[in-house]
């Protein structure tokens, strides 16, 4: 079942925002997903929270939050376990 879950999680569109923070307006998601996607991210989802952009994204086979600034600053990775 966990499997099933996780398979279906990875078949979200690249842009999916989910509700635990603020939604972010779609042409800075499309920033942030072109800016991380050339970095080799597949991002996940978007959001604002703290003032800071908290996108979702995998690389490598590995999960990672990655936080932005306002001008689309990298803050920091933080690999999700």
């Amino acid at each position: 079942m966990k499997r099933t879950a996780i398979a279906l999680a990875l078949l979200l569109p690249a842009t999916a925002v989910f509700a635990s923070g603020s939604p972010v307006a779609q042409d800075v998601q499309d920033q942030i997903t072109a800016l991380l996607t050339a970095d080799g991210y597949e991002v996940r989802s978007i959001q604002m929270e703290d003032g800071e952009y908290e996108a979702y994204a995998m690389r490598d086979g590995a999960r990672f939050e990655v936080y932005l600034d306002e001008s689309l600053t990298i803050l920091r990775v933080e690999e999700d376990d």
